[in-house]
């Protein structure tokens, strides 16, 4: 693993970069929330429990883009392009990743880093191979090398392994390197969706 993933000057970078956009953004954030709670019934933050670092869980925070109680429906986890739960607000958060802006106080929680792999639910690590784990050596991020090369667009084992490849390249020039490239794919919404080949894909039922 890459020395930079546990330095003391990346974790300051994370804070100073979190409080900073928390506070630029906190108008946005707010109409946000009250958006969210003027279209649909349920609360405007969804927490779910995602697996960070070493495999410890954590409650991560979004903005709430689909209706209320929207994992139980349908196909549950796996959200695709035009799927009916996701409401008329929350397809402009995900369109613009807006729905991502409370991952913020998991960085300054320390439950993320602003880069690094994107964080999954247990049912998914549950499936990584012995190679795979070792994606769970680094703090999850806000967004991360796989999240700029291909997003949810992406087959899953081709985002682990970008991913696997990033925990071991890991600098502060690669870090800045995909932010850039990050501000662009939130412009764009370039790979916002799995696809037909992308993603990871629920095991069938027994």
């Amino acid at each position: 693993m890459s020395s930079w993933l546990s330095s003391p000057l990346r974790r300051a970078a994370d804070l100073v970069i979190a409080a900073v956009a928390l506070a630029v953004t906190s108008p946005v954030l707010l109409a946000a929330l009250a958006a969210i709670r003027l279209e649909s019934h349920g609360q405007a933050v969804f927490r779910q429990r995602r697996v960070g670092r070493d495999g410890v869980a954590f409650e991560l925070f979004k903005l709430r883009t689909m209706v209320h109680g929207a994992e139980g429906m349908g196909s549950g986890l796996v959200v695709d392009q035009g799927d009916a739960r996701i409401t008329r607000v929350g397809a402009f958060l995900r369109r613009t990743s807006l729905d991502e802006l409370p991952n913020l106080v998991n960085v300054l929680r320390g439950d993320m880093s602003v880069i690094g792999p994107r964080p999954t639910v247990q049912v998914q690590v549950d499936r990584y191979s012995e190679r795979q784990r070792l994606r769970l050596a680094a703090r999850p991020g806000l967004t991360g090398w796989a999240q700029v090369n291909g997003r949810a667009s992406l087959p899953w084992a081709e985002r682990i392994e970008l991913d696997l490849w990033y925990i071991e390249h890991a600098t502060w020039r690669l870090d800045l390197r995909i932010l850039v490239a990050s501000a662009r794919m939130a412009v764009t919404g370039h790979g916002l969706y799995r696809g037909e080949t992308g993603g990871w894909r629920e095991p069938p039922a027994r």
